[in-house]
């Protein structure tokens, strides 16, 4: 391992997304269940996966909205 490569790589991660969000993203990545996770896979597709987790997000709030305004439906009996 390069260890100044890997130190410019994460700082342009960092640069791009803010250090919280990077810290996220990397938690995010070691987290998934594939075979390995290789850093330089990371630095080269951050960006891509920064934009499916804020898609994920997104799509957890929305169903977390439906399932709340289900459940208000069905508690005021607009739902047979």
């Amino acid at each position: 391992m390069n260890k100044f490569r890997e130190k410019w790589a994460m700082q342009d991660v960092i640069d791009s997304v803010g250090f919280d969000r990077a810290k996220q993203l990397l938690t995010y990545y070691f987290s998934l269940n594939k075979n390995g996770h290789p850093l330089q896979f990371f630095f080269y597709n951050f960006d891509k996966m920064d934009a499916l987790k804020i898609e994920i997000d997104r799509d957890k709030e929305k169903r977390r909205l439906l399932l709340e305004e289900t459940k208000k439906m069905v508690e005021e009996g607009g739902i047979a």
